[in-house]
């Protein structure tokens, strides 16, 4: 069933056209994903379709029953509620008839059943219940705490101000609302803005859930291959319709290109004879006719437009002028934090030449605060931070405050480079999509995405061979990710890198640091690795719990077939926590091994405190080792008597 259908629907400033054309369909538990370019129209589309502002060309055509949720990237919840009041006016309705069943009740009890109010009431009573019921009247406040929960907000939250908490939180509260509301079309601007990954993995899983229909405009690709299985996308004015997720969508655009030009190719030999023909032929006798029908036949043609492709894109480079050394930082049992209130503690990094490592952890750990303090801006509250040989640092500031506001784009590279030539400072914006009277721009009054691209500039433009990170991706579109991600595969140097978009973290990192408040833990893979690794530690962690036997009585048919199908089960899970145990050992031997190498570091032979802290940790390591061989034996052993009784 279609809800909601765009026709021919422009947006135009003047003689400027944003897009036009565009023709859209929303069916019934419709996933549909908006991409494209900063700047070519997906939040003012989103609008139109809301119905918040009117399209200059077109129709929106809609069922006439539809219920739309329309939210905007960084929307904050502004009111004078409580967070737990608040979500209760998403269920105003239900309320409502919460309240009347509970005065019928009242009223049931003191009425002679048998009379005609009594009758009136026990029918508006059963109809109420019903309806109650189909509205999940039920189990609203479980739904509210559901939804909290899943956005990190747990019962301490429920009774404060909303206008207490940081703009972070009022836009997660924003769109727990929204999802509270389950309205039939929920029109979701970058919904994942402010989310760590946590959170972002548990709404994937909610949205794939969602009973209505889907529109979300999103630069997190992990994210839109999730929940989506359709793609709208808006490039040179025009939109093109896709099925499939993100990762589909690109497959299925370059087969598109490739045929298109296939066609426009067939179709321009085809020009070139016809038009060869009526050269060659015009103006002898004999076949001048031929010759005019040849050129009628042209002249009727349809031309088929020069396949563009892509859009021009960023072109990064980051170079390096020396490689350091092959130890780049270290840090040991450092704690971060402000004044006596440290974020975490036991914070142990080891970064070598080449190393590309992810820093995760929820948010609010400290994970910027860390970069800060490893740049010595903030102190550490204990531990301190060595830099290798021949490192020298670049730093990304999410918050871009290593830009001057009141400078235009070409004087905030010149003025760090002034030995440098305009014409090769003009060279490198271009590079970096700033090309004309671009480069005269005030960098206060550039998007986020266009002051984005002017710190990766100054960035590439210093050479340094230690990058560090922080949320590099915020404010870029699709494609400029994509062109930094293969900027940073190529780069040389070392990079440390805190990020959300997991995407990116698969494609960059070859380690990731998981950030907690009592450690920071080392996971040697990219992000699909540290999700499996997490998920096995979990498992393992609740195999080695013995789980609470719970006494029933069965008949006796039951009873047997309830045995064996428990002695099934027990030996499934013994199975999979030797495998569990028998990883976790692997992982453990090769730690150790790495640790046991390190001492035979030359720097480290003759450092004795150092030799102790390593050996310390190797002392501990073996005694993890130990207590999962013997848990690992013990498994074994009751697995091969259940296997051979």
């Amino acid at each position: 069933m279609i809800l909601l259908q765009g026709n021919q629907l422009a947006r135009l400033f003047g003689a400027e056209v944003l897009f036009e054309n565009i023709h859209l369909e929303i069916h019934s538990r419709g996933r549909i994903g908006l991409v494209g370019r900063n700047g070519v129209g997906k939040s003012t589309l989103l609008k139109i379709i809301a119905g918040l502002e009117a399209p200059d060309r077109g129709t929106i055509a809609k069922t006439k029953s539809l219920t739309m949720g329309y939210l905007a990237q960084n929307t904050g919840l502004a009111s004078s509620n409580t967070v737990w009041d608040e979500m209760l006016e998403s269920f105003q309705e239900v309320r409502k008839m919460e309240a009347r069943m509970r005065e019928l009740e009242l009223l049931i009890s003191t009425t002679d059943i048998e009379s005609t109010d009594g009758q009136r009431y026990l029918k508006e009573y059963d109809h109420l219940q019903h309806t109650f019921a189909e509205k999940n009247g039920y189990s609203y406040e479980n739904d509210i705490r559901s939804v909290l929960h899943g956005f990190k907000f747990d019962a301490s939250f429920y009774q404060q101000d909303i206008q207490s908490l940081s703009g972070g939180q009022q836009t997660r509260l924003a769109l727990a609302k929204m999802l509270l509301q389950q309205p039939d079309l929920l029109i979701l601007d970058e919904p994942t803005n402010h989310l760590d990954i946590e959170t972002l993995a548990w709404l994937e899983t909610y949205l794939q859930n969602y009973k209505g229909a889907l529109l979300i405009v999103s630069h997190d690709r992990y994210f839109l291959d999730k929940v989506v299985n359709e793609i709208y996308e808006i490039s040179r004015h025009k939109m093109t319709h896709y099925k499939g997720n993100y990762s589909r969508f690109l497959i299925l655009k370059e087969e598109q290109l490739a045929l298109d030009w296939k066609e426009y190719e067939k179709q321009q030999s085809e020009i070139h004879k016809l038009e060869d023909f009526v050269a060659r032929n015009l103006v002898r006798a004999s076949t001048t006719k031929r010759a005019q029908s040849r050129r009628k036949q042209l002249e009727k043609m349809t031309r088929i437009d020069r396949p563009q492709g892509s859009e021009k894109s960023a072109n990064i480079l980051f170079e390096i002028d020396q490689p350091s050394g092959n130890v780049v930082l270290q840090v040991e049992d450092a704690a971060i934090g402000y004044g006596d209130q440290p974020l975490a503690n036991h914070i142990n990094l080891d970064v070598r030449r080449k190393d590309a490592i992810a820093l995760v952890g929820p948010n609010g750990i400290g994970k910027s605060t860390l970069l800060r303090s490893i740049l010595k801006e903030i102190p550490f509250l204990q531990g301190d931070v060595r830099y290798g040989t021949n490192v020298s640092i670049g730093y990304y500031d999410q918050g871009q405050q290593q830009l001057t506001a009141n400078k235009s784009v070409l004087k905030e590279l010149w003025d760090e480079h002034p030995l440098s030539p305009e014409v090769a400072i003009r060279s490198i914006l271009g590079s970096f999509l700033f090309s004309g009277d671009d480069v005269e721009k005030t960098i206060g009054l550039l998007s986020g995405g266009e002051k984005a691209r002017v710190a990766l500039a100054k960035l590439a433009m210093n050479h340094e061979n230690f990058l560090i990170l922080d949320e590099p991706t915020n404010h870029l579109d699709i494609d400029s990710k994509e062109v930094l991600e293969n900027a940073l595969i190529d780069y040389e140097g070392t990079i440390l890198f805190v990020s959300h978009d997991r995407y990116f973290i698969n494609r960059i990192a070859t380690k990731v640091v998981e950030l907690s408040e009592d450690e920071s833990r080392l996971y040697l893979g990219d992000y699909d690795y540290y999700v499996e690794k997490k998920n096995e530690e979990a498992e393992l962690a609740a195999l080695i719990e013995q789980p609470e036997v719970v006494e029933v009585v069965f008949s006796e048919g039951k009873k047997n077939f309830q045995q064996s199908k428990e002695e099934q089960k027990i030996t499934r899970q013994l199975e999979r926590k030797v495998t569990q145990l028998e990883e976790a050992l692997a992982t453990l031997e090769q730690e150790l091994s790495e640790l046991t190498e390190k001492m035979t570091d030359p720097l480290i032979l003759n450092d004795h405190i150092e030799l102790l802290k390593l050996q310390k940790q190797i002392d501990e390591k073996e005694n993890q080792q130990i207590t999962y061989l013997n848990d690992w034996e013990t498994a074994s052993l009751e697995l091969e008597e259940r296997m051979n009784p």
